[in-house]
């Protein structure tokens, strides 16, 4: 049977930060089940770890959210990264290939971090009352004009004028199906909303066209807006990142970006493990 691993990512401890589900042997697992399993963990990601597909790397990871695959992700690559330490597989710098290229990962212990080195991406202009709408706020709550950016996953990065405007923010999913509809982003129409105060920033993701409300920790989001700040002060910028206050599980995320692209770092902890029931047992 077909093992699985839970880990908690951007945490220290067991019940923070973002969960993750692991499968850390997929191949037997026929391509039909993939998404199906994905929706019945129903965490925002489900990684599913395969052999190596090209030189010099450790795995392959496919990555899925309740409702589709996708390229790229933060807390599957750090949570994969030390989960293959723990079990042996991988030790200290080593690369792991996904759907936006190899990234190089290192790990120490708990701690890892991964540099994706694509380059930032920036989308479309996106009208602040259409983003307010989506949080539920009025436009006036916005402290800048927002922002498409993606270094391998695309975000609306919404900066909001301060932390009670940002606790107040609440999806409004017909909202967000509308600006999906008149934006047509390359994936769902997902916000990164965000208060900065120097290098600290508090941040939350609301992705409800994908079945995720809100997230808990969001490593991809964090570094689009690592590249987007960077980009935009045109220099190096280090930025500590604090999200899933407000769901009760607190996370923590490092993000370093430069001209050789942005590396993310933070913590991961195991908190479960156990079998696969159907897949490839059943044919």
């Amino acid at each position: 049977m077909t093992g699985y691993r839970v880990y908690d990512v951007f945490t220290d401890a067991p019940f923070g930060g973002n969960p993750l589900a692991i499968v850390p042997d997929a191949a037997p697992l026929p391509e039909c089940d993939l998404q199906r399993i994905a929706a019945e963990f129903g965490f925002s990601e489900t990684v599913f770890v395969y052999p190596p597909d090209a030189p010099g790397t450790v795995a392959r990871l496919r990555i899925f959210t309740p409702r589709t695959e996708i390229p790229f992700a933060g807390h599957p690559l750090i949570g994969t990264a030390v989960a293959l330490c723990d079990m042996g597989r991988a030790a200290g710098q080593f690369d792991l290939s996904t759907g936006a290229g190899r990234i190089a990962c290192e790990v120490d212990g708990a701690h890892a971090r991964f540099t994706q080195t694509r380059a930032l991406e920036l989308g479309p202009e996106i009208d602040a009352a259409t983003v307010a709408a989506c949080l539920g706020l009025d436009a006036s709550r916005l402290a800048g004009p927002p922002a498409v950016a993606s270094v391998g996953l695309p975000f609306v990065l919404a900066p909001l004028a301060s932390l009670p405007d940002l606790d107040a923010a609440a999806p409004v999913t017909a909202a967000f199906r509308a600006a999906q509809d008149r934006y047509r982003l390359p994936l769902d129409f997902a916000i990164y909303a965000h208060v900065r105060n120097g290098p600290r920033i508090e941040a939350r993701m609301f992705a409800p066209l994908d079945d995720i409300p809100e997230d808990p920790a969001t490593g991809s989001a964090a570094a689009a807006l690592g590249a987007w700040i960077a980009h935009s002060e045109g220099g190096p910028v280090e930025i500590e990142i604090s999200q899933g206050v407000a769901m009760g599980r607190p996370s923590r995320i490092g993000v370093a970006a430069g001209p050789s692209g942005v590396t993310v770092s933070g913590q991961a902890v195991p908190v479960m493990e156990g079998r696969l029931l159907t897949g490839a047992n059943d044919r």
